[in-house]
């Protein structure tokens, strides 16, 4: 049944009603929200029934078409934070070496974003993450190290750009 309240909210067109509706269909499909929040979406959520994974906190906005890879570990996402298009929270990683079987074991780990964040469109977050309170990821970074709170970072991987006031 929740992935029902999941499909409709992912298939609801834009417009300001549906808008208000969505947060509240996605929480009824087991996702973890706190007060009021905007959830344009689509999102895309892997794998399917693992919405008990994310936890986005009032204030925040989610843009269209954000990914969450959350099989095992949880994405949490502070208040007040900006969530550009097509951003992605991936909390699982495959290993850099084979085993015996010629195959690559995977590990994850919970990407936590404090808040006050903004996440720039196309920014990719990967496990084990820490975004501090503040912070800016710049358009198309991808995060593989904590970052600092009051601070810009962007590139590929992501570097210190610059701190803020």
């Amino acid at each position: 049944m929740r992935e029902l309240f999941f499909t409709v909210a992912n298939n609801l067109p834009r417009i300001i009603l549906f808008d208000r509706l969505k947060p509240i269909l996605y929480k009824l499909a087991g996702m973890n929200i706190e007060g009021k929040t905007t959830i344009w979406g689509p999102l895309n959520v892997r794998p399917i029934g693992c919405l008990k994974n994310i936890e986005i906190g009032s204030g925040t906005f989610i843009n269209t078409e954000v990914r969450f890879g959350v099989p095992v570990d949880k994405v949490v996402i502070g208040r007040n934070v900006l969530v550009g298009p097509y951003v992605k929270f991936e909390t699982v990683n495959h290993s850099l070496v084979c085993d015996d079987n010629g195959g690559r074991t995977s590990f994850t780990k919970p990407i936590i974003i404090e808040d006050n964040v903004w996440i720039g469109a196309n920014a990719t977050i990967t496990q084990g993450v820490t975004v501090g309170r503040g912070a800016v990821i710049a358009a198309g970074a991808v995060v593989i190290t904590n970052v600092d709170g009051n601070t810009l970072v962007g590139g590929v991987p992501a570097k210190l750009i610059k701190e803020l006031g």
